[in-house]
C-alpha cells in the first residue's frame, strides 16, 4: 500500500500518519520528490482501514501495490534510482561501462587491461577473483591473490573494481576491498547471501539467473533491499532457452519491462549472453537502444589463451572501437559515457 500525500503537507502531519502506520506493525518506505511525498507501507497491511486514511485531508490517495516486490517497485520510488560509487554513478543520464577480463590471471594482465579500458572510456574494472564454474576441474580463479591484484590495478588507474562474491564468509573482505559487489547468476536466489549483502552499505550488482523470470529477479533484489541496502543494480545477462547457437538468449525486452515496473538501474552483459566475441558489439548497441543504463563487457588482451571465457572476450583494440560507436549512440538517448 502507498499513501500519496498532498503537496506541501506539513511535516508534523506526515509524522503523525507514519507513527499511526508503524503502530499497526507496518514498516515505512518514504520517498520524496519535488512534487510528491509517498509513504510506502511494507508488511501486513490487513489491519489498516483504507477509509480512515482517505478521510485524512492531507492524503491525496491510496494505492494498492499488486506486485509482490515493494521496495524495488517504481510505485514506491517514481524517479529512477542513481547508484553512486565514489565520483561515478550507474543510472540517471550516465551510460556506465564496466569492462575487464572474466578472471584475473596475473598482475601484468589485469593492470594492462585496466589501463587500456580506462583510456577507451570505461568507468569500472571488472575481474573475477573467485570463479563459480560449472565444472569443478575448471579454473576457479586466483581467489585472495586475485583480489590483491585487482586492488593494484585500481591504485594504478583509479577505476573502481567490480568482482563477484560467492559466499557470506568473504563479506567483510569484500566490504573492505571492493567497490561494487557482484552477485552472479548462479547465486541470484541464494537468499542467505542476498540477506547478508543487504545488511552492508555497499553497491550490489545483481545478475539475473539463467532461468529466472523478471519477477524472480526483482524479488531477489527485494531480499537485498528489505535488509536496508537499496544500492542495487540489476544486470540482464541472457537466459536459458532451447536455442543452442549462442551461450544464452539475451532478453532485450527485459530492460524496458524492468524500467516500467522498477526504479532500479539495469545494465546488460552482452558477453555472457552471446558467448561469442563477434556478437558483443551488436548486442551492446541494442542495449543502448532499449534503454539500458550501461554494459558489462569482457575484455582480454589474449583471448585465445585466456583461462576463462576467451571465446566471448573482445580485445582492447575492439573495445576501443566499440566505445567510439557507443559514444555516438548514447548521445541520441540524451546520455553520456
Amino acid at each position: 500500500m502507498i499513501i500519496v500525500m498532498k503537496p506541501k503537507t506539513p511535516i508534523e502531519k506526515i509524522e503523525k500518519i507514519k507513527m499511526k502506520m508503524e503502530s499497526l506493525g507496518c514498516g515505512i518506505h518514504e520517498s520524496k520528490g519535488e512534487n510528491y511525498h509517498l509513504l510506502g507501507l511494507v508488511g501486513d497491511t490487513s489491519k489498516i482501514d483504507q477509509s480512515q486514511i482517505q478521510a485524512d485531508r492531507n492524503v491525496e490517495k491510496v494505492i494498492f501495490v499488486q506486485e509482490p516486490y515493494k521496495k524495488a517497485n517504481r510505485l514506491f520510488h517514481p524517479q529512477g534510482t542513481v547508484v553512486k560509487i565514489g565520483d561515478r554513478q550507474i543510472g540517471g543520464n550516465r551510460f556506465s561501462i564496466i569492462a575487464g577480463p572474466c578472471s584475473v590471471e596475473s598482475e601484468e594482465q589485469i593492470v594492462n587491461i585496466a589501463e587500456d579500458i580506462k583510456e577507451s572510456g570505461a568507468s569500472f574494472l571488472r575481474g573475477g577473483a573467485y570463479k563459480p564454474r560449472t565444472s569443478p576441474y575448471s579454473f576457479q580463479g586466483l581467489r585472495d591473490e586475485g583480489l590483491k591484484l585487482l586492488k593494484i590495478a585500481r591504485e594504478k588507474t583509479g577505476l573502481p573494481i567490480v568482482t563477484e562474491l560467492m559466499s557470506p564468509d568473504k563479506i567483510e573482505k569484500f566490504v573492505e576491498n571492493v567497490d561494487v559487489i557482484q552477485i552472479g547468476a548462479r547465486n541470484m536466489q541464494n537468499f542467505d547471501l542476498l540477506k547478508e549483502v543487504g545488511k552492508i552499505d555497499k553497491p550490489v550488482l545483481l545478475k539475473r539467473g539463467m532461468s529466472a523470470t523478471i519477477e524472480e529477479l526483482l524479488m531477489a533484489a527485494e531480499y537485498i533491499m528489505s535488509e536496508g541496502n537499496e544500492k542495487v543494480i540489476l544486470c540482464e545477462r541472457g537466459i536459458r532457452t532451447f536455442e543452442k547457437y549462442t551461450r544464452n538468449t539475451l532478453d532485450l525486452s527485459a530492460i524496458p519491462v524492468i524500467k516500467k515496473y522498477s526504479h532500479l538501474p539495469v545494465i546488460v552483459d552482452p558477453s555472457h549472453a552471446a558467448g561469442l566475441w563477434w556478437l558483443v558489439e551488436p548486442l551492446a548497441k541494442a542495449a543502448v537502444a532499449v534503454g539500458a543504463d550501461g554494459l558489462m563487457v569482457e575484455v582480454h588482451n589474449d583471448p585465445a589463451n585466456a583461462k576463462c571465457d576467451g571465446q566471448q572476450s573482445i580485445t582492447p583494440e575492439r573495445f576501443r572501437n566499440l566505445m567510439e560507436k557507443l559514444k555516438q549512440l548514447v548521445s541520441i538517448e540524451n546520455k553520456e559515457i
